[in-house]
């Protein structure tokens, strides 16, 4: 996975022994891999754009890093010492965007590229502001932090120096200059990349304090890139997990897509559990993992890694997925626990499944959001777990015109592949799916309990309404008859 970036450290190792003289270390166009051909060409018309403008601009992080890994980078992000409203002035496809960090987006059609300025960390306590008199808009301070002291807002502008001091990863801090086609190290990210180490840049307790996230963030590229987590940035995590706990929900669930749902979903959960964070996520599928719980329908970790490793394997071979599937996976064990304590209360089946769902999805919220858009479709998902196995009649072919049907036989697949019984449930839809219609009718038939002899689950009695005996003898006194038959 490191050919390209092997050829570079090769090339340049004597930049590398006088690294801790010569910060930032700067490697030549030819000692490093990185071409123009590999790169957007959308981002580097917004890098000569700029630089015709007067202003410096730089692509940084991950798609440098990517590259010098022989991964293909996806986001292309340009830092720059222009204003997001003079950058915003230059480009007309462009719009302003953010409160918590002002940025501008570039639009080429479906690309965006997202165009920063260079920052400076702002001091704890610091919440000036200083504002330009003639627009209006944000020039130079404008920084907050939480009581818990997490950076709230962060529009400190600075030189290209302070912007690397101020991001996460030491891999992140390598920025690509397009006039002369260097890269440029300010943190010892190329030596990080060679050893296969997410090191944090500075106090990492310090720097998880401003934001809780980056703990998150270390776990993705840990699982993402196969490196280690340095020790220094790895220990304090355990302790400071519970600081999630004061991240806006809104925020979370975004990060929850990048962790679990950009293809290293396995290796990211082990991370997350491993380190204390998966808690702070989904606290009640946590708890049942936790308390080993038992059902025969269900082995809850199983569970969830099947349905993570065939959403990696999905995403491997370039299909799309679904983010509500993914959070339909993590928060079934819960439903199915909530499901069966409802039934032991006496509710039937389908009203028994629609308050599990109400409420697990109520409890989730309040840790990582989850739009309408998406619960949705979850809920369908789970409730087809009941309806896909009564199949005999005109209801398979009723069934397999919902439009959750896909999702949800490719749900019923997981659930089998995990240890599941369901009397070969996913076998039968496959079959029904690939059959003639023939074929299907005989399925049908198959399926049938009246015609294949087998025992029909007795049905509850409906409940006998009392009589209301106040409306009864009114209609006695005025003359009404009232009929037994």
């Amino acid at each position: 996975m490191l050919t390209g970036f092997k050829y570079l450290a090769k090339k340049a190792s004597s930049l590398f022994a006088t690294k801790s003289a010569t910060y930032p270390i700067v490697i030549p166009r030819d000692k490093h891999t990185l071409s123009r051909s590999g790169l957007s060409p959308n981002a580097i018309k917004v890098l000569y754009r700029l630089n015709k403008e007067g202003f410096d601009a730089y692509l940084v992080g991950g798609c440098v890093r990517d590259h010098l890994i022989d991964i293909e980078p996806k986001d292309f992000d340009v830092v720059t010492n222009a204003t997001p409203e003079e950058v915003h002035a230059i480009f007309s496809n462009s719009r302003l965007i953010g409160r918590r960090f002002r940025l501008v987006h570039v639009t080429y059609g479906r690309e965006i590229i997202e165009v920063s300025t260079f920052r400076a960390n702002s001091a704890p306590t610091d919440e000036s502001k200083e504002i330009n008199g003639d627009s209006g808009n944000l020039k130079g301070k404008d920084s907050a932090r939480s009581a818990h002291g997490i950076i709230l807002r962060d529009n400190v502008w600075g030189d290209i120096e302070q912007d690397a001091q101020r991001r996460d990863f030491t891999f992140n801090a390598l920025y690509y200059n397009v006039a002369d086609f260097s890269i440029h190290d300010y943190c010892g990210g190329l030596e990080d990349i060679q050893k296969q180490q997410v090191r944090m840049i500075g106090d990492a307790s310090q720097r998880y304090q401003e934001d809780p996230v980056r703990m998150l963030r270390a776990v993705r590229f840990a699982a993402k890139l196969n490196f280690e987590i340095e020790p220094n940035t790895a220990n304090p995590i355990k302790d400071m997990a519970h600081l999630l706990d004061h991240i806006p929900p809104a925020r979370l669930f975004e990060e929850v897509l990048k962790l679990l749902g950009s293809g290293n979903g396995v290796a990211t959960y082990h991370l997350l559990r491993e380190y204390g964070l998966f808690r702070y996520l989904f606290p009640e599928t946590d708890d049942l993992i936790r308390s080993n719980w038992k059902n025969p329908h269900i082995d809850v970790e199983k569970f969830i890694l099947q349905g993570l490793k065939n959403t990696d394997n999905r995403i491997q071979e370039g299909k799309s997925t679904a983010p509500y599937f993914l959070y339909a996976i993590l928060l079934w064990p819960k439903v199915l626990h909530r499901h069966t304590e409802f039934l032991a209360q006496g509710l039937p089946e389908t009203p028994a499944l629609h308050q599990a769902a109400s409420l697990v999805l109520d409890n989730q919220v309040a840790h990582t959001s989850i739009p309408r858009r998406f619960s949705t479709p979850m809920r369908e998902i789970w409730d087809l777990q009941f309806r896909l196995p009564k199949r005999f009649g005109k209801r398979a072919f009723t069934l397999e015109q919902h439009p959750r049907f896909r999702a949800a036989f490719d749900f019923i697949l997981i659930r089998e592949e995990s240890g599941s019984d369901l009397d070969n449930l996913g076998s039968w839809w496959q079959d029904f799916q690939d059959a003639n219609d023939k074929g299907r009718l005989d399925l049908i038939n198959k399926a049938d309990p009246l015609k294949n002899g087998k025992k029909l689950p007795a049905k509850r009695r409906p409940r006998r309404r009392k009589p209301n005996s106040k409306r009864v003898i009114s209609s006695v006194d005025s003359g009404d008859s009232v009929s037994h038959e």
